[in-house]
């Protein structure tokens, strides 16, 4: 029963909303870095655009004081992402539970490199779902270059342009 009572949480309040000019900048330029990130896809041929970047437009766009939206937490955790996946992947075996590994060591390296980034810890689960879906398609390294360095790029350099043309504070709050 003790453990029951936990659950209904420490009666803290709501915090507070956020204001509504801020919801929709934040919005609008989080749909149009995916809709640029596609478009570029198309453009260059190569892929930069991945489920995870939704999530990381979420917190770069919408929550740019936190810690896992600064630049090193976002393009550093998508790498470390991508290159355990891919290591996993490779070098353990393409079955769920290299996957699982895979997600458990990104999480910790994370953590211990000081670059938490949360949607970057679905990483290594687009690299096995991708060739789940298609096992003709194996995944390579270039896969730490197209998407993951140049997408988590595109996203900072954008947030760099919107954050600092709009707030009187300066973002980012550090890069290392």
């Amino acid at each position: 029963m003790k453990l029951f009572n936990r659950w209904r949480g420490r009666g803290q309040p709501l915090p507070d909303p956020h204001p509504i000019q801020s919801i929709i900048t934040s919005s609008l330029t989080a749909g149009l870095v995916i809709a640029g990130l596609f478009f570029l896809t198309e453009k260059i041929h190569h892929l930069l655009i991945m489920g995870s970047f939704a999530a990381s437009s979420l917190i770069v766009f919408g929550l740019p004081e936190s810690p896992f939206a600064q630049p090193r937490n976002v393009i550093g955790g998508h790498c470390i992402g991508s290159a355990i996946g891919l290591i996993a992947f490779m070098y353990l075996s393409s079955d769920w539970w290299a996957a699982a590994v895979a997600v458990a060591l990104t999480m910790a390296t994370m953590k211990l490199t000081r670059t938490v980034h949360p949607p970057a810890t679905s990483n290594p689960l687009v690299i096995f779902i991708a060739y789940q879906l298609n096992p003709l398609h194996k995944p390579t390294w270039e896969f730490i270059l197209f998407p993951t360095l140049a997408g988590a790029s595109l996203i900072i350099l954008v947030a760099l342009v919107k954050h600092n043309l709009h707030r009187s504070k300066n973002w980012p709050l550090y890069w290392y």
